[in-house]
């Protein structure tokens, strides 16, 4: 085997920043300011929105990392938010951590559940795969179901001396709950980013491309695979913290729900585009979008928002954004890699 084949970093180098994807992080970084000043200029219920769509983003992040990138098509991430939730209102109110720590230990909890999830559903493959991680997450919820000490199925309130310990006002907790949102949705874009402008993400990316191929260029599939999927776990856990946060009240079938926490999240991957990064920032957009034309609708919204994914697979399989891609040639995160014909020193 040739040295550029067993060192494929030395023949290819990640894109360079365009001139409209510098302008247009530039205009995000701008939008992103402005927001983080939201409690001045947002009322109330706009913050609450705000929210939504951060948490939202961040699950369409994690989600679309797995199947976009890590080949890993779960239907099951509604276990990791209700792991992240639950052990949440665990370490807050019965081991006393201030509400902001208990945010990332409940990512972590999440992260390390994800360890034996992970061990049992990648012996499935395809189908057999998404079915799994969608049993497992239905067995976490029957689990939480059942104790006790967590309001059993009916499930439990935050105490109050724990909201209280978030701030003293409710204007206060409510800007804290949001700069935690905004923090998350920004986090999560920055790490996809940043994971596959690294060396690692040669490895994503060929993996997406062909995983006989990378394995026949020494990349380690399951490993790979393995990692992404709990990183995902980490990011999916802080979202289900601050959800039931925000929400000051957790149960099983709020926390491990399939519809909110993975079926709509999919949507908005398939509609943005799976595989790029901003597949899920446009998605998160036109799902809030349609949410609020749509919602006053009833059963129809659901048979609405299904027809236009159904659509948007059929006339542009690679979704909006990708759709975008091939008319126009944009892109804000160029990660995609290009031959370098440079010579080696």
């Amino acid at each position: 085997m040739t040295d550029a084949a067993m060192h494929p970093e030395k023949r290819f180098r990640v894109a360079a920043m365009t001139k409209f994807s510098r302008y247009g992080l530039i205009v995000m970084a701008v939008i992103v300011l402005a927001l983080a000043f939201g409690p001045l200029w947002l009322d109330r219920s706009n913050m609450r929105l705000m929210v939504e769509l951060c948490y939202m983003l961040a699950l369409a992040q994690m989600w679309n990392l797995l199947a976009g990138y890590g080949g890993l098509v779960s239907v099951g991430q509604q276990a990791f938010v209700g792991l992240g939730g639950y052990f949440f209102f665990v370490i807050a109110a019965f081991l006393g951590v201030p509400p902001l720590l208990a945010i990332p230990l409940a990512g972590l909890v999440a992260a390390v559940f994800a360890i034996p999830t992970a061990a049992v559903v990648f012996r499935l493959k395809g189908a057999y795969f998404a079915i799994g991680t969608w049993v497992a997450a239905e067995v976490y919820m029957l689990v939480f179901a059942q104790i006790g000490a967590l309001g059993g199925g009916s499930g439990m309130s935050l105490p109050i001396d724990v909201v209280r310990a978030i701030a003293d006002s409710r204007d206060m907790r409510e800007a804290v709950t949001y700069w935690t949102a905004l923090g998350l949705a920004v986090g999560s874009v920055a790490l996809v980013y940043g994971l596959l402008r690294s060396k690692y993400g040669l490895a994503l990316a060929a993996i997406r491309d062909s995983e006989p191929a990378a394995a026949s260029l020494g990349v380690d599939v399951a490993r790979a695979k393995y990692i992404v999927y709990v990183i995902a776990a980490f990011v999916t856990g802080l979202a289900g913290a601050l959800i039931f946060l925000a929400k000051l009240r957790i149960s099983p079938d709020a926390a491990f729900s399939v519809m909110d926490w993975t079926a709509y999240v999919i949507f908005i991957v398939v509609i943005g585009g799976v595989g790029r990064i901003e597949g899920p920032i446009l998605g998160t957009i036109v799902f809030f979008i349609l949410r609020g034309l749509l919602a006053d609708l009833g059963s129809f919204y659901l048979i609405i928002l299904g027809l236009i994914a159904v659509g948007v697979m059929l006339l542009a399989p690679r979704g909006l954004w990708g759709l975008a891609v091939e008319r126009f040639g944009i892109e804000l995160f160029p990660v995609q890699r290009r031959l370098d014909m440079r010579k080696d020193n």
